[in-house]
């Protein structure tokens, strides 16, 4: 293979998403740069970091007659502070305090030559926040940094109007950012406590289920395998004397192992089950992650078959998913009602995120409802919310359908 193929080769499996030019989609491109400027864990803010570079434009507006080197002072300071700024995004603790100094450094190195210089004051309150300082201490650092840059002013001779100005939006548009981002830092420790909260649940949800298969397991296992043993040791005994009684005790082994067999098939098939209960409380903690009420109302008393409970536990989850991804809501809510032969699950929200194209989760859960005896149904109108319907017939399903639904892909004895 000549040479240049192969270095085509290996860019394409290092860059599968190039096209046949061996260049990547502007998008690709746009998301690889990014990650060079900022870390993974803040893919959350989208570009707001590069958006929040056009405040340097208040370093243009100058009201007096500016000097004859503040244009070159003013760029020189920029090319400094971009960075600076930069790596305060990868930094925690007092390397990013550090970082801040400088870049509040900058106000005071460029004050003599631009009066707008109290921008890089307002940036270093940006992320004061995110250096893990409380909000008193950071609010504090803020007025004595203005308090020293109005007394530079004052040196400079600046008139009074222009430091009261400059002084009071300084201390307005930092204390609001500062507290802005004081709040969104503790909204996201919130999000990281409910997660690991939301995870918790679940893993001790299915724990709890394991116990449960465990236990019986072996109240089947142990009761069967004794029953078993018993018929085999007679059937050996009634061999020579009675054949045809052997044969019944060995007909009876054969019928005792295969319904043991379904049992724990059935039972194993259980692993998987999601309890509705559980699946609610793993739906709130998500939800109000993101903003989110949830209320729901479900029946007390009624159990349910437990693929049905299963399937119903499996469409919230799917549900509260798309909710908190695509929905844009403020409020959802789940009902579950259960009829003499029929249990009914609906899911609404008050979201504005528009009608709903089912992808491959949806689609699936209508697939097993389907196969159980039920129906999904979506109605979703755009600044109107969605409403999801499921119901499911109560009666027994047959043995195949129920074990494609549990997931089990066993091939049957014969």
């Amino acid at each position: 293979m000549p040479a240049a193929e192969r270095a085509y080769d290996a860019s394409r499996m290092k860059h599968p998403n190039a096209n046949a030019a061996g260049r990547l989609p502007v998008s690709a491109s746009l998301k690889s740069l990014r990650q060079r400027f900022l870390p993974k864990h803040l893919d959350d803010l989208g570009w707001a970091p590069v958006w929040n570079l056009l405040y340097l434009g208040f370093l243009f507006m100058t009201w007096d007659t500016p000097s004859s080197d503040w244009l070159r002072a003013t760029l020189v300071s920029i090319g400094i502070f971009l960075p600076l700024y930069f790596r305060c995004y990868w930094l925690t603790g007092w390397r990013q305090l550090a970082h801040l100094a400088a870049i509040a450094g900058l106000a005071f190195a460029l004050a003599p030559f631009n009066q707008c210089a109290h921008t890089y004051l307002i940036y270093a309150a940006i992320f004061l926040p995110f250096s893990g300082l409380p909000l008193r201490v950071a609010l504090l650092l803020i007025v004595g940094a203005l308090a020293l840059y109005t007394g530079e002013l004052m040196l400079l001779r600046l008139s009074s109007q222009a430091i009261a100005i400059i002084a009071s939006v300084t201390l307005i548009v930092s204390v609001a950012v500062c507290a802005a981002n004081t709040a969104h830092r503790e909204k996201r420790q919130r999000q990281a406590e409910l997660k690991l909260s939301h995870d918790e649940i679940r893993r001790l949800a299915a724990l709890a289920e394991r116990e449960r298969i465990g236990r019986d397991l072996h109240d089947l296992l142990g009761h069967t395998l004794s029953l078993i043993t018993l018929k085999s040791e007679l059937a050996v005994r009634l061999f020579d004397r009675d054949p045809l009684a052997a044969r019944r005790e060995i007909v009876d082994v054969e019928r005792v192992a295969r319904d043991t067999l379904g049992q724990v098939r059935r039972a194993v098939a259980g692993i998987r089950a999601a309890g509705i209960a559980a699946e609610l409380a793993s739906a709130r903690l998500l939800l109000e992650s993101g903003g989110v009420k949830l209320e729901y109302e479900t029946p007390d008393g009624v159990a349910l078959p437990s693929d049905v409970e299963t399937l119903l536990a499996l469409t919230i989850r799917e549900g509260v998913t798309n909710i908190q991804r695509h929905a844009r809501a403020t409020t959802a809510r789940v009902t579950l009602t259960v009829g003499a032969h029929e249990a009914r699950l609906v899911i609404e929200d008050d979201g504005c995120g528009g009608v709903i194209t089912p992808g491959n989760g949806l689609t699936g859960m209508r697939e097993r409802l389907r196969a159980r005896g039920g129906h999904l149904s979506i109605v979703a109108e755009p600044g109107r919310g969605t409403r999801l319907e499921a119901r499911v017939d109560l009666a027994p399903a047959d043995a195949p359908a129920a074990a494609n639904i549990c997931g089990s892909h066993e091939p049957h004895e014969a």
